[in-house]
């Protein structure tokens, strides 16, 4: 096993933080109700507020717009259209398809027309309901099959092969067909989008935004009011959750913020409510997929087609690549010889769907593993048996992109988690309730987990950081990665304090910045600490290194033989306190800042084949979960989760596992109860929390174990530690299972279960019996 270098040179001793659970770092500040986030800065004097028109048709020839009633309200400053942009009409997204304000052509109900502007917000989105649409309704693409049947893509179709799937499946002893759909999902971030801009001096602006990606931010803006990049900066300090909607949707409200504060030459302030966001923003792509599979009569995969068609919206947004991760992850932990993928990226008259934890990987992985539990009951085979069969070899194998898997502990793993969730006994004891059990059925899956940590396009792959060390001793650290909650100041934080040996309270973090770390990617795929993370390392080490050769100055010693370890900097001769260092260090003008960078290795991507290694290592993990079905409401529970999952060596456990916990279970609501329906109209009907049912407190069982994989990450990863955000979501794909296992074990037919698993669709699926 490789062991990570930083280990033995960050001191002479054990690490003080990292491998520790200290308090997040402004968990004091947001208990006691200090802590900011955008919508509760100080507002600058005449700062005004922007609602937004939101079009009530799905599609459209728009005609114009008659404000007439909104501007006689009192206090209404004016409007904003696509006629006020000084810069491109266009946001500057990848695909440049997206208009800022809708122009000629209205493309779904909720898109923004234009904005009212108001001294205060309510007046402003009163305002905003007034303005009159003059629309000519245009047929309206609402679903895939619509979108395949008119060839209305956002991008063209991506086909990967590996084998003759073909014939694989011609010559496979079994085969089976099976279709079903998996819906999209709404982030319900507890803070909404929300931006604030202002003017500064000689045309520079300011923005504050909630957002994964300011630099992205940074670029649209200036785009739309046809700037150069450095005269906008863009600070983040924290954000009230994301899930990936806040990585490209954040730079839309900071947009018309922008485009509001140059119009009217003040601060504009934009926040949507909960039902504006809901039908103006993207949401997880729901996909509808067919496959045929060929196997063995041990349950062995040997031939695979699929088809994957995404929900995508009306524009492309990040649909190219999330479709393409998806492509990535349909493997999930098995290894397909013959395979053939096909992936439509359907355009629809829907909101522009986005990121959402996972990326497309937890769709891709749900096609998988539904084979994998039809094979099963086909064969009247245990599943964690055909699961097991089917795995990666520890190593040596290919993943249908061809990248090699060197790393694979599932062999250990799934059957450590089968022995302390007594899945075997369970199995049985569950087995012997349902003959005897009038209308509550039970079900159990143990379902894995291998997924790719790096962003697919090598670019974004980098970090930069900064570490200033005061003169009294005290350390102040900037990233460019984003805070949503997850912790990543914290860890960062940590990975410092124990870079100079000093105590993780004596580490500062200040908000993320574009004017401090230039060009940063998003805080996005899960590698938000391995990037920031180990370039807050090197940043701090550059200091602690010029600090060692100012200490070897005066010992006449060799810069080796210096560690840095609780606050004390200690030679062959001498014993220092670190601010005593620090200040020797400084009346002998010797540089105590730095900048560090990081740029994954061993990465390399050919988006025209789909092939080569877009993923640094893979995280691993398994979980246990058991449900009960009312068969005569299709009412579900689930009752038991066990959870056995790979962070590598831990950086901070507490927030890993809170992390994998709260992963858990927004896969779970995904998987159960927030069901997305938009009406014949092209209406989004489930848009506030009275519609959209994320889980309570009261649907998490009292039985909710996790445990940690004790290994270190065999790459040379910081600390030895594995990304931890996306992961996790998956293990919720057992619940999925669980629930078809009920289905069928009350002798409903698990194939026709679509997901979500609402009330009404496992009702169904026990109306219909098996083919």
């Amino acid at each position: 096993m490789q062991r990570d270098p930083s280990i033995a040179t960050t001191a002479s001793g054990p690490s003080l933080a990292c491998g520790q659970s200290p308090a997040h770092e402004s968990a004091r500040a947001q208990v006691m109700g200090a802590a900011q986030y955008v919508d509760d800065l100080t507002e600058l004097q005449g700062t005004l507020y922007a609602a937004p028109i939101t079009s009530r048709t799905a599609h459209g020839t728009l005609h114009g717009l008659d404000a007439a009633a909104a501007l006689a309200l009192p206090g209404v400053r004016g409007m904003v259209t696509a006629a006020d942009i000084a810069g491109d009409k266009l946001l500057a997204a990848f695909a440049h398809d997206e208009p800022i304000f809708a122009m000629d052509t209205v493309q779904h109900v909720g898109q923004v027309l234009g904005l009212v502007v108001a001294t205060d917000m309510v007046t402003a989105r009163r305002a905003a309901r007034l303005v009159q649409q003059h629309i000519t309704p245009l047929p309206a693409v609402l679903t895939t099959a619509q979108a395949m049947q008119a060839h209305s893509f956002v991008l063209p179709a991506v086909h990967v092969r590996r084998g003759d799937a073909a014939a694989a499946l011609a010559s496979a002893s079994h085969t089976l067909q099976g279709s079903f759909c998996v819906g999209g999902q709404e982030h319900f971030y507890l803070e909404g989008q929300v931006g604030y801009a202002a003017p500064q001096e000689q045309d520079t602006w300011l923005v504050y935004s909630s957002t994964q990606h300011p630099g992205e931010v940074q670029h649209w803006v200036a785009h739309a009011l046809a700037l150069p990049l450095a005269q906008v900066r863009v600070e983040c300090r924290r954000m009230g959750g994301g899930f990936g909607g806040k990585e490209t949707q954040a730079g839309h409200v900071a947009v018309w913020a922008a485009l509001a504060a140059h119009q009217f030459n003040a601060p504009v302030k934009m926040r949507l409510d909960r039902d504006d966001d809901f039908l103006i923003t993207g949401k997880r792509h729901p996909f509808d997929c067919q496959f045929s599979a060929g196997f063995d009569a041990t349950g062995k995969l040997c031939g695979l087609q699929v088809e994957l068609r995404m929900n995508c919206g009306f524009s492309a947004d990040l649909s190219g690549p999330v479709a393409d991760r998806a492509v990535f992850h349909i493997d999930n932990a098995y290894h397909l010889a013959d395979v053939a993928i096909s992936s439509y990226r359907c355009k629809t008259h829907t909101q522009s769907h986005t990121a959402f934890r996972g990326f497309g990987g937890p769709q891709g992985m749900m096609v998988i593993e539904t084979i994998m539990g039809n094979i099963a009951r086909h064969l009247q085979l245990d599943p964690l048996q055909v699961r097991m069969r089917n795995l990666y070899a520890p190593s040596g194998q290919t993943t249908h992109y061809h990248m090699p898997v060197e790393d694979n502990i599932l062999h250990d793993l799934l059957p450590q988690l089968a022995q302390t969730a007594q899945y075997a006994q369970r199995r049985a004891a569950i087995k012997k309730w349902n003959l005897q059990s009038t209308n509550v059925q039970r079900g159990i899956a143990i379902t894995p987990v291998k997924f790719g940590i790096s962003f697919t396009a090598t670019l974004f792959n980098q970090a930069g950081a900064l570490v200033n060390v005061l003169t009294d001793g005290s350390v102040q650290v900037n990233h460019g990665g984003t805070e949503m909650g997850q912790g990543l100041h914290t860890k960062v934080c940590q990975i410092v304090a124990d870079e100079l040996g000093v105590a993780f309270a004596q580490v500062r973090i200040t908000a993320s910045d574009t004017s401090k770390i230039p060009n940063a990617s998003a805080t996005a795929a899960s590698a938000g600490t391995d990037l920031n993370g180990r370039a807050a390392q090197y940043a701090a080490r550059n200091v602690r290194d010029k600090l060692a050769a100012y200490v070897c100055g005066l010992d006449q010693c060799g810069a080796g033989e210096i560690s840095f370890a609780a606050g004390q900097v200690v030679s062959p001769k001498s014993s220092r306190a670190f601010k005593d260092v620090v200040a020797g260090a400084y009346a002998n003008r010797i540089q105590l800042w730095s900048d560090g960078f990081y740029a994954t290795p061993k990465i390399h991507y050919d988006k025209a084949t789909l092939s080569g290694r877009p993923f640094y290592y893979f995280a691993y993990g398994a979980a246990c979960t058991e449900v009960a079905i009312d068969t005569l409401t299709g009412e579900s529970r689930v009752l038991k989760v066990d959870i056995l999952h790979d962070v590598g060596r831990s950086i901070h456990p507490a927030i890993d596992i809170g992390q994998i916990e709260g992963g858990f279970v927004q896969g779970m609501g995904w998987l159960t109860t927030e069901q997305l329906v938009w009406n014949d109209a092209g209406k989004l009907t489930t848009h506030a929390p009275s519609t959209y049912k994320i889980p309570a407190t009261g649907c998490i069982p009292a039985h909710f174990k996790v445990a940690l994989w004790p290994q270190a990450n065999r790459e040379d990863n910081i600390y030895g530690s594995k990304a931890v955000g996306e992961p996790p979501f998956m293990l919720a794909i057992s619940v999925w299972e669980a629930l078809r296992d009920a289905v069928a074990q009350a002798g409903g037919n698990a194939s026709a279960l679509h997901a979500p698993c609402t009330t009404e669709h496992i009702y169904n699926a026990l109306q219909s019996k098996p083919s």
